[in-house]
């Protein structure tokens, strides 16, 4: 009896588990936003920045990516170059 409990225990948690999985799936594949690449002139409508990412310790030009909210609600994913952090003077 003890045995039967525990492998129907199992086999409920394997098919919960897989369920989980694809929800989020899912879910990761709706909100995926398109990269966008900045070039000079191009019109940009922000209302709201959500995220902008690291500039690596580099002395040349690196790419680096902004996430946004325009003015209608929806998300985009700016990538544009910036020079790194990394040149120093002295």
């Amino acid at each position: 009896m003890k045995i039967l409990k525990v492998a129907l225990f199992l086999a409920l948690g394997g098919l919960g588990a897989q369920a989980f999985a694809d929800d989020s799936h899912s879910t990761a594949d709706a909100s995926k936003t398109a990269v966008e690449s900045y070039t000079y002139g191009t019109t940009l409508d922000i209302k709201k920045i959500i995220a902008i990412s690291d500039i690596p310790n580099e002395c040349a030009p690196v790419p680096a990516q902004m996430t946004y909210e325009d003015s209608h609600g929806q998300r985009h994913i700016l990538q544009y170059q910036v020079m790194g952090t990394g040149c120093s003077n002295g």
